[in-house]
């Protein structure tokens, strides 16, 4: 079949090159000139395993091409999957969808025949209907029809999450064809059993909102209790352990820690926040505000615990900061919380090293002021304080001796939860988490 994607950020780049492994002649349209570039030679502008070789192989075959003309999108298929980005408005909780709306815009006066548009991004409720009415403004003398196809991919995990679906879901308005479409696009991922869940439109954009938000939740609710612990002396990580042998709970998002952070989680609970307000509802998720809450006083609590430790003030202070990724396998900074807690040390005096295996090219770009080392190791030199805020595997494999032998203190901080406690104090660290 062959299709369009229109955006390729993280979400459109990972949905093209995975659709033209699954056999189908793709269009990728991408308006900045530079990651278009990029893309077209088969270099991907962000770190994510799996991902290059797949789409250098498909830019090779032919299988998957790169422009920037909505013309040529226009031309070239009747199946368009908008994949753009729906950021945070600057000063509110609401979705900016600017890029959504550019692309509706932009695509449809171009169509000549029938089509179908497909979502991907991430959009408040109510959006579908409204680009709906909005296509059959702009066209009525032919069928266009809109319909949602939410992603649910993880950082790090993005091919095999769209390759390897756990469910897919469709919101459809009725009398359409989009249902039939999508089985025809999917149809080598529906063979191996995953399950196609078709609603409505406004259900399929509350699916995905509605999923990060009890992500979310989970985080901040283990981190409240955490909070408990520290007041009451008691383990987190062993009530942990216990509540997620419960088959109704489940262990995973139950690592207490510095909390979550990127591109997606902070952003898309704001935003359905905000939606619920318009809506008339903003009581049914008033407890999200304080899952944000909890979610950024972890970082306030995080520094804290570097002052405590480095002797009631950051001043003169030198701390390795080991992560700057909002996760590992992942390059991505976006509101992450290692790199929030890094600077909000710089500004109370310490001095800051920060060592990321993939991210530190970004951080950079967001925090130049910081130090910045070659190396975990390098990081370390004679810092009073270790601090692990991303728990990439490097990290996690650290021998804690030749650790020892470039501080000045053997105090480490484990954001994650991630070290094994009792080899650091074996060698002599005082752990704090």
């Amino acid at each position: 079949m062959r299709m369009v994607v229109i955006g390729l950020g993280y979400l459109g780049a990972t949905h093209a090159a995975c659709m033209a492994e699954l056999g189908h002649d793709v269009l990728g349209i991408e308006i900045i000139a530079e990651k278009r570039e990029l893309l077209a030679k088969g270099e991907v502008p962000f770190y994510e395993p799996g991902l290059p070789e797949l789409l250098e192989r498909h830019i090779q075959t032919g299988k998957l091409a790169v422009s920037g003309s909505y013309q040529e999108a226009a031309e070239f298929a009747d199946v368009f999957f908008i994949a753009v980005g729906t950021p945070q408005k600057k000063g509110e909780y609401s979705a900016d969808l600017r890029y959504v709306d550019a692309a509706i815009d932009e695509l449809v006066p171009l169509l000549k025949r029938d089509a179908l548009i497909l979502g991907k991004s991430t959009v408040p409720v109510g959006t579908a209907q409204r680009l709906a009415e909005r296509v059959a403004e702009l066209r009525p003398d032919i069928q266009v029809e809109v319909a949602w196809n939410p992603e649910f991919l993880r950082e790090g995990f993005a091919v095999k999450d769209t390759l390897h679906p756990d469910r897919l879901v469709l919101g459809v308005f009725s009398g359409g064809t989009a249902e039939q479409v999508v089985r025809d696009v999917y149809e080598a991922i529906l063979n191996e059993g995953t399950p196609l869940i078709v609603t409505d439109p406004p259900s399929s954009e509350l699916v995905k909102t509605s999923a990060n938000a009890f992500l979310a939740t989970k985080i901040s609710f283990i981190n409240a209790i955490a909070e408990v612990c520290d007041a009451a002396g008691a383990d987190i990580k062993a009530i942990a352990d216990a509540i997620g042998y419960d088959a109704r709970i489940g262990r995973k998002f139950l690592n207490a820690g510095l909390g979550f952070g990127g591109g997606c989680l902070p952003k898309d609970i704001r935003a359905f926040m905000a939606r619920a307000g318009e809506l008339g509802a903003a009581e049914a998720l008033s407890f999200l505000r304080e899952v944000d809450n909890v979610n950024m006083r972890r970082r306030t609590r995080m520094v804290e615990l570097a002052r405590e430790v480095c002797g009631g003030s950051l001043l003169g202070s030198r701390v390795a900061v080991l992560g700057s990724a909002f996760k590992p396998e992942s390059d991505d900074v976006r509101d992450s919380p290692a790199l929030n807690v890094a600077g909000q040390m710089q500004l109370q005096g310490a001095s800051v090293t920060v060592y990321d295996p993939k991210a530190m090219e970004n951080s950079r770009r967001i925090f130049p002021t910081l130090d910045y080392a070659a190396s975990a190791l390098e990081a370390c030199v004679d810092a009073d304080a270790v601090m692990i805020l991303t728990e990439w595997n490097e990290f996690i494999s650290l021998d804690p001796a030749r650790v020892a032998a470039v501080t000045r203190k053997n105090v480490v901080i484990d954001g994650r939860m991630c070290l094994n406690q009792t080899e650091w104090v074996r060698h002599g660290w005082v752990y704090r988490v």
